[in-house]
């Protein structure tokens, strides 16, 4: 049985030092384009929490890759399919982090912000419970009040990395207000040979591998 809500804290496998000492080089940069308002919303998709909350919260996205094909969330992974954007190029210190990350190949890659740190609605990202989209989400700082919650329980789950990777479907993700500029990066794609070694994934079910593998270490810290 997976329980919910959980998440795999990534820390371990990332380089957190350098991760956080990008944090005044993405304030800058996203602060700038805070007053442009020129990027496009961020669209939470039809899986609500609460039918009535906002599908569009107020926050945008840069993306630093763009597929060359119509919109499809389930192409995500598709990584012949996405080629970086002009705006990879303004954000070069943090493509040089994404190229240090446990990826074979990388996919969609977005930055999500917003100058006014208004809440994200609680949403499942699709519904497909045996398709698990291998991404890192991660930040530079811990401003952004981001969880994970049980539908059926309510329970809340914070996440207190800079970064994580987490079940999209069995279980919601959204954000609490935080009052001024937050943000978050995700990057999916395939992961390398060795990282996906470590992952148990299912033989059914496979949206919940990330919630298995942080299952599994809870247990192995708990014993």
């Amino acid at each position: 049985m997976v329980y919910y809500p959980c998440y795999k804290n990534l820390d371990a496998y990332i380089d957190v030092d350098r991760l956080v000492a990008l944090d005044g080089f993405m304030t800058d940069r996203l602060s700038q384009r805070v007053a442009k308002a020129a990027d496009r919303a961020f669209y939470t998709g039809p899986f609500l929490l609460d039918a009535q909350a906002p599908t569009l919260p107020g926050s945008q996205m840069v993306y630093l890759s763009r597929s060359r094909e119509p919109d499809n969330y389930y192409d995500l992974d598709q990584t012949n399919l996405w080629e970086p954007t002009p705006d990879a190029a303004e954000f070069a210190p943090l493509m040089a982090i994404i190229a240090t990350l446990p990826f074979a190949a990388t996919g969609r890659m977005i930055i999500m912000y917003d100058g006014s740190g208004r809440a994200v609605s609680a949403h499942r990202d699709h519904d497909s419970a045996e398709l698990c989209h291998e991404f890192i989400w991660f930040r530079t700082n811990l401003r952004k009040p981001f969880y994970m919650l049980d539908p059926e329980t309510g329970e809340r789950c914070t996440v207190g990395s800079h970064a994580a990777w987490f079940d999209t479907v069995n279980q919601f993700h959204g954000a609490d207000a935080s009052g001024g500029l937050s943000f978050s990066i995700r990057v999916d794609g395939v992961f390398s040979d060795e990282f996906r070694r470590n992952i148990p994934f299912p033989p059914t079910g496979r949206a919940a591998a990330p919630a298995i593998w942080a299952q599994a270490d809870a247990a192995v810290a708990t014993s």
